[in-house]
């Protein structure tokens, strides 16, 4: 089983952005030509690709749409979307125009129904964000901190038939910490649902031990600053991850 390298795209204003803990403030661009950037990770050899509408996470609604659509015109591969996806009409919509997966949070702890409904009606299309801040689940734009516990999230959709759990370690993203990777093997240990580590990846180091454990339900693992800033090339991380399987 190899490891998905899942190179990032966030959009904040239509611009490529990375953010420092999910702080819409502290924002750092990288670029205004989001298609352009999804190009240039394809011809890396990526295969997958991981956008968020981080606009749309604070609205609950798409916000970046003209981009994201964009992305997935030029995009030869699969893109995973997120970011304010919370209703049926907007998984329908986002099926239709080609994204691949949709990535569902907030909605996945206040209307866990329309999560487990979409995932029967579009099988290995929904993916659940299990986003931790101090070991407990964060919502809207990770601006809150629920009472529940990450892995209780995670058990209430174990046979809802989500096609992965997408777990992020918010106090580590965009800070190039590195992996929580404990946290990342825990969470794939206590579920059958396949897990994706998200927040922190610093470079290559992660990639090398995420893989693995691959065999342990990692699925895959998201990666943005560290590429935006030179310290993780992707097609090396691209060529280890295939090696895993």
């Amino acid at each position: 089983m190899s490891l998905i390298v899942f190179p990032a795209i966030d959009l904040k204003a239509g611009q490529v952005v990375r953010l420092a803990e999910g702080d819409m403030d502290r924002a750092t661009v990288y670029g205004d030509d989001p298609a352009a950037q999804a190009l240039a990770f394809a011809q890396a050899g990526a295969g997958h690709l991981h956008v968020v509408d981080l606009d749309g996470s604070f609205a609950g609604h798409a916000v970046n749409a003209d981009a994201v659509e964009r992305i997935v015109e030029v995009f030869p591969g699969h893109v995973q979307l997120g970011g304010g996806i919370r209703n049926r009409t907007a998984v329908e919509h986002w099926f239709d125009l080609g994204v691949s997966r949709v990535v569902i949070g907030t909605a996945a702890l206040k209307d866990p129904d329309f999560v487990k409904a979409a995932a029967r009606d579009f099988p290995g299309g929904i993916v659940v964000a299990v986003d931790a801040r101090d070991g407990f689940v964060a919502t809207d734009g990770w601006a809150e901190k629920s009472d529940m516990p990450v892995a209780d999230l995670a058990r209430r959709f174990e046979d809802a038939g989500v096609a992965a759990l997408l777990f992020t370690d918010v106090g580590r993203d965009g800070l190039l910490k590195g992996c929580n990777i404990d946290a990342t093997v825990d969470l794939a240990r206590q579920t059958d649902i396949p897990v994706i580590a998200s927040g922190g990846v610093a470079g290559i180091a992660d990639i090398r031990i995420l893989s693995l454990h691959a065999e342990e339900g990692i699925e895959g693992v998201i990666t943005g600053r560290a590429l935006y800033d030179g310290r993780l090339d992707l097609k090396t991380a691209l060529a280890i991850a295939a090696a895993a399987a």
